[in-house]
């Protein structure tokens, strides 16, 4: 008989946490034998998942003064990327994207320094390699420092690939083949997700990549078709064009789907305006490795029917992400999960089918995949588990920024979400078009620069939803986040003094509706 622990609830307290009593183990002598000769540990906490919400909710528990452990282990990717300890954010997301947004934002800002008196050659060659270098290397200080602050905080973390046991066990395997048992009162599963691969278009696997490589690619990939529509597209495809490659997005549907509309369509219009290319209603059917080493794709153009080629040195797929949670044999007990999506189902405990098993993060239904929202939510849960806290994540008016060559940042409902919600009679939309005044001097076109606030139409007129078009919109969005959060009108949004000359004063000026129809071209200060 396999090896089974069994917890027993015994002595509940007040805080409904359990205390451990030495555990029955079916099977008697051998039972035991199996558990020590796979080296079992107990924990109070058991984090499968070494990325930002995971490592954000086994810190806060140790520090908390509970046992905790930590299994992470990264598959390898199909081109054989691996990396350490941090999750996606660190390693193949939000930490190199913008390293590398910033060095094709210095392209631009090289050819406007002429215009502000500095002698620079228009011809400034970039060093994909010496680029590449630098960000790996910060990552990797970022892998190693995670791993000394769990150490400092006694967290104990095992490199190791985990599966159920039962509901209080999980099995780890190294990769050396090496098997660890690891039990704990709690679990909460933080597995992220991974770049989902069209594997029904033949040659996608053996010769695309995906956001799992583009930052580790150690030479320039060249002329590059990204295919898909998401923000990991638009943003990917957006330095690479900075980076001044070639570069083409082949999108099957609508930009940024979930994202307002009009500004998604004002972002592809911007990166189209800087360089980048644009394949529209457009699937890929194959995709071939020419004897030169180059790959040519064939594709449909779904509005004419007909077939199209070309060829590109690097295709990189950026179609969605799937969550990490088909080989955690959750079936076997009982962790529900969304057959088509095949993420856990939770609640607003972020608990699980299961009690005492939590989800959080990417691989979590329903739940937005933003590092910081992964992050609040593993601190939360881990404080109530500690009976520190009994307060829940709200996901509500979430921000977010977009990395695009023009920054996206938004916060609270789009405009068509607002509709669906309240009625068209209801909502008012303030807007306008502006010229960021670093744009002036270098003659940049502003045609895209936008602002809308999204609100109810009613007085005090509640404000839904902030989106912002410019740059560092990422910067101008965190705040006016706060004051959303806090229910902030229209009103109050107007008594706000800006501060001049800045982008972000722009919100505190909105003054025309789309209902007077008036042109909303900002022309003076």
């Amino acid at each position: 008989m396999a090896a089974t622990a069994v917890r027993v609830k015994a002595l509940r307290g007040d805080s409904g946490r359990f205390r451990w009593r030495t555990p029955v183990v079916a099977g008697g002598v051998r039972g035991a034998a199996q558990d020590a000769a796979a080296g079992r540990q107990d924990y109070d906490l058991l984090v499968i998942g070494g990325g930002s919400g995971g490592l954000a909710c086994a810190k806060e528990a140790a520090q908390l003064g509970k046992k905790v452990a930590v299994v992470d282990y990264v598959e390898p990717s199909p081109r054989g990327t691996r990396w350490g300890l941090g999750g996606t954010c660190v390693n193949v997301g939000c930490i190199p994207k913008k390293l590398m947004h910033q060095a094709a934002l210095l392209g631009g800002m090289i050819r406007d320094a002429p215009h502000y008196g500095w002698e620079v050659a228009q011809q400034v060659p970039h060093n994909w390699r010496k680029m590449a270098e630098a960000v790996q290397n910060y990552v990797k200080s970022l892998n190693w420092g995670h791993r000394v602050q769990l150490q400092d905080r006694k967290v104990k973390y095992f490199n190791i690939k985990a599966s159920f046991v039962n509901e209080h066990m999980v099995r780890g395997i190294a990769k050396g083949g090496k098997e660890t048992l690891l039990s704990a009162e709690h679990i909460v599963i933080a597995t992220g997700g991974r770049p989902r691969y069209p594997t029904h278009i033949e040659g996608a696997l053996e010769h695309g990549i995906t956001s799992d490589d583009i930052f580790w690619l150690k030479e320039s990939p060249g002329k590059t078709l990204v295919v898909g529509a998401s923000y990991v597209a638009l943003e990917c495809a957006g330095f690479l064009t900075g980076l001044r490659l070639d570069t083409t997005v082949m999108m099957r549907s609508i930009p940024l789907r979930g994202f307002d509309q009009q500004m998604s369509s004002l972002v592809t219009e911007y990166m189209a305006s800087q360089g980048t290319q644009f394949l529209r209603s457009c699937t890929p059917l194959r995709v071939r490795k020419l004897p030169d080493g180059q790959l040519q794709v064939t594709w449909e153009d779904l509005k004419s029917g007909r077939e199209d080629m070309g060829t590109f040195d690097t295709v990189l797929w950026a179609i969605g992400r799937v969550p990490e949670t088909r080989g955690l044999n959750l079936e076997k007990v009982g962790v529900n999960t969304n057959p088509d999506s095949q993420k856990i189902l939770v609640d607003a405990r972020e608990a699980t089918s299961v009690p005492h098993i939590y989800a959080i993060g990417d691989a979590a239904e329903g739940r937005p995949e933003l590092t910081p929202t992964a992050i609040m939510a593993g601190r939360l849960l881990a404080q109530r588990l500690c009976g520190q806290s009994s307060d829940l994540m709200d996901y509500s008016n979430v921000p977010t920024t977009v990395f695009t060559p023009l920054e996206y940042g938004c916060v609270g409902l789009s405009e068509e979400e607002a509709v669906a919600r309240h009625g068209e009679e209801h909502v008012e939309v303030y807007h306008a078009y502006y010229k960021p005044l670093e744009f002036t001097v270098a003659e940049r076109d502003a045609s895209q620069c936008y602002i809308k606030m999204v609100c109810l139409r009613e007085p005090p007129q509640l404000v839904l939803g902030l989106h912002f078009l410019g740059p560092n919109a990422g910067e101008v969005t965190q705040g006016f986040a706060l004051g959303i959060k806090c229910g902030a009108s229209y009103a109050q949004v107007m008594r706000t003094m800006g501060i001049h000359p800045t982008c972000a004063e722009e919100v505190a000026k909105l003054r025309i509706s789309k209902r007077s129809g008036l042109d909303p071209t900002v022309t003076g200060c």
